[in-house]
């Protein structure tokens, strides 16, 4: 099927004359196959439409921020309130009083909120929360995971960095009690925090919950050092749980990193706490001019107004399995083995036998062609505005996407430019 590309050709070309590469960060399209659209004209619930008006149905969500759909009427009714009564102001609105009380409220080991605006910023004020609590500097971090773009955080690249901006992390492997426990040893009586996400999640791999005695003993290693159990949930917050994404193990942190989906889609993110953390997240320095405006905080009450009364979660849990079901059999008919891992509603889909994802690249473009966008290295999201209708939808066009992929099985070649980073995330993570 073909296209229209061309209008988002012409916008690459103006941008690569003001901005480096024409694009960067999560949303560049550079790891993705020729034909994926860099800039888009409009959304609306589990839609997209390019800057050529290709429109698709979407199974990004932005890389998660949206929850409820794009444009959810409750929620944009609440910031165009508040924006008709002032956003960035001198000083926060009582939405930014009421979003905390409600984040609490909806949190059960949180005592207290403060927000920022992105994942990075969360994670790296809990990182010096951590710290400023203990009066220590180590801090013990997932080999290969993701948690910001900071020094501290990068894993994938060095470019720019210089070695004392990881001083004092230390990694261990996700799921691996032993390395954990060693990565403690080595952090001494000089152990701040240990950071963890609530699933593994990273780029080009399986996805896979964590071990209950692997997060229990996280939180023993804590208890026994005084040092603060850190989830960063900015991924996964919301979409897995109603509540912290890793207290369905039956393991509470003392701090928690919050974004993405916490306000559909608003520009905001959290870092949550326990009480005995308070003084000193409030001795650290947290701040940005646009970290109080008051249109996100508003979203952010409505948001968690329907996070706490609708069956989101349920809906989007059914869609997904749906989904999953619907294209492992597809797959067996046409001949392939799909490897889907990850919470259904948080997908990560891969080929088996796929080594350079050559397989996994072609099927995401025939898909798109077809007005389905998915990613063939990044976990997806599923919104709460995906209808029985938009997934047999879907499962129409991958069958037909599948049926393509067969037909030029033997004549497709993997994309060149990414085997250097798959191959840096593979030695990473050994």
């Amino acid at each position: 099927m073909v296209r229209s590309l061309s209008q988002g050709t012409a916008l690459m070309e103006r941008a690569r004359a003001v901005i480096p590469n024409g694009m960067y960060g999560h949303e560049s399209v550079g790891l993705l196959p020729e034909g994926y659209p860099q800039f888009f004209a409009k959304a609306r619930g589990a839609r997209l439409w390019d800057a050529d008006g290709n429109e698709y149905i979407d199974y990004m969500c932005a890389f998660g921020p949206n929850l409820f759909g794009y444009g959810q009427p409750e929620i944009e009714a609440a910031a165009d309130a508040q924006r008709a009564l002032g956003d960035t102001m001198t000083g926060p609105a009582e939405a930014m009083i009421a979003f905390a009380e409600a984040m609490v409220a909806q949190v059960s080991h949180a005592d207290w909120a403060m927000f920022c605006k992105n994942g990075t910023d969360a994670t790296s004020m809990a990182i010096a929360t951590a710290r400023a609590h203990t009066g220590r500097g180590k801090i013990l971090v997932g080999r290969g995971a993701y948690h910001g773009a900071s020094g501290w955080a990068t894993q994938r690249s060095s470019r720019g960095l210089m070695p004392e901006d990881k001083a004092h992390v230390i990694h261990f492997r996700y799921n691996d009690a032993e390395s954990l426990a060693d990565a403690a040893r080595q952090a001494g009586d000089d152990l701040a925090g240990i950071l963890v996400t609530p699933f593994r999640h990273e780029i080009f791999q399986d996805q896979f919950l964590p071990d209950p005695e692997f997060l229990q003993l996280a939180r023993q290693i804590c208890d026994r050092t005084e040092a603060l159990l850190i989830v960063d949930d900015v991924r996964a917050g919301f979409r897995l749980d109603r509540d912290c994404s890793i207290e369905q193990f039956g393991v509470s942190p003392d701090l928690s990193c919050w974004g993405k989906a916490i306000a559909n889609g608003q520009p905001i993110s959290a870092l949550l706490g326990v009480e005995k953390a308070r003084q000193a997240a409030g001795s650290i320095v947290a701040t940005g001019s646009f970290w109080f405006s008051a249109v996100p905080m508003a979203a952010g009450v409505a948001t968690m107004r329907k996070i706490r009364e609708t069956d989101y979660l349920e809906h989007t849990i059914a869609m997904g399995q749906a989904l999953r079901d619907g294209l492992q059999q597809q797959a067996a008919a046409h001949g392939f083995t799909l490897r889907q891992t990850g919470p259904a509603q948080m997908p990560q889909i891969l080929f088996e036998e796929d080594p350079d994802f050559r397989l996994g690249y072609a099927w995401v473009v025939e898909a798109l062609d077809r007005g389905v966008y998915l990613s063939p290295y990044h976990n997806m999201f599923l919104c709460a505005a995906l209808t029985e209708a938009d997934i047999r939808l879907t499962l129409d066009r991958t069958d037909d996407a599948f049926a393509a992929l067969k037909a030029k099985r033997d004549t497709v070649r993997p994309l060149e430019k990414i085997q250097p980073l798959v191959a840096a995330i593979r030695a990473a993570n050994r």
